[in-house]
């Protein structure tokens, strides 16, 4: 369905070109739940953004495409983007409250989106919007169509927002953080939700996170990104359980072990480099344990370790 070839994208900013992504390469098939991880500033979110043609506009893509049912959309037109959002790739914000318009009601918003895309009548766009709050398990979705943003719990505003992704049902659905600013138990809920959704109208979803947890729940496949590149990607039992890069390993051993008392938590060294000034060899070196003389001064491309495991690292090139 979405095939991302070497995606390179910089901003311009005063200080000069930030090199965001760095030959990104991502393919998501129909029915699919992929997941990407990493910390802040690794690149999940303009990856994201660059499908929909979102990117501020002091963004430059300097290479790739990102084919979707044989188009490009790097090559198309703002009017013909604008056409497959919220028809065909629908997103969900990391932020609720700030991705519904504060003014109108819950009700307004889906009818808007609903007739935007489909040519129905208030009527029908209305009886459509009560169906998406209902999809997404909203009690009285009547009422809650009369609702503002503000008269809403963050889980409830959530719903609402998967409900305006959902309301034309999209064959793609991304999701940017969509639990960060929810506690435990709403999360959950949102995490099968959104598993409900895929499974019932078979809509493939691009999981953008930083939390493991959240990916070992709900993917099928796992990529984990580093300073713009991708380190590690396979089979999400594969990342978590067998991981074959350092930085992934190091992710891992920064998460609690419930079967543990009294244990220290292990962080990462370091920082994320500035990709103003992208450093010379594995963008992870400088943080790396396991660093070698190689890995100073060379970049290691991503490659197969086993079956579908890929791994940008020196230390695995003999297990390939």
């Amino acid at each position: 369905m979405l095939d991302i070839k070497n995606l390179s994208v910089e901003f311009n900013d005063l200080n000069g070109r930030v090199k965001a992504l760095t030959n990104i390469n991502i393919h998501i098939e129909q029915g699919e739940i992929v997941g990407i991880v990493g910390e802040s500033g690794s690149g999940k979110s303009v990856t994201a953004l660059s499908i929909l043609g979102l990117l501020d506009e002091n963004a430059h893509i300097s290479n790739g495409s990102i084919i979707y049912h044989d188009q490009n959309l790097l090559e198309m037109n703002v009017k013909d983007i604008q056409a497959l959002r919220g028809k065909k790739i629908g997103m969900v914000f990391q932020e609720p409250m700030t991705a519904l318009h504060p003014t109108m009601n819950i009700g307004q918003q889906l009818i808007e989106v609903i007739r935007q895309h489909k040519k129905v009548s208030k009527k029908e766009a209305y009886r459509l919007a009560i169906e998406a709050l209902k999809d997404v398990h909203i009690h009285h979705p009547e009422k809650v169509a009369k609702q503002y943003p503000f008269e809403l719990s963050g889980g409830m505003r959530q719903r609402v927002v998967i409900a305006l992704a959902m309301s034309n049902p999209p064959e793609l659905l991304i999701a940017d953080e969509p639990t960060t600013a929810l506690d435990v138990t709403i999360q959950s809920e949102i995490l099968n939700l959104m598993k409900e959704l895929n499974q019932k109208k078979s809509v493939s979803v691009l999981l953008i996170t930083h939390d493991l947890g959240v990916v070992s729940q709900l993917c099928d496949r796992t990529i984990v990104m580093y300073a713009g590149q991708i380190v590690e990607t396979g089979l999400t039992y594969d990342v978590l359980h067998f991981p074959k890069h350092p930085y992934t390993e190091a992710l891992l051993n920064s998460l609690p072990d419930l079967k543990q008392q009294d244990q220290l938590l292990e962080a990462i060294p370091g920082e994320v480099p500035d990709l103003r000034y992208p450093p010379m060899g594995c963008p992870f070196h400088s943080r790396c344990k396991q660093a070698m003389t190689i890995c100073r001064e060379h970049d290691p491309k991503l490659d197969i370790c086993e079956g579908n495991h890929y791994v940008a690292c020196w230390l695995r090139r003999d297990e390939a």
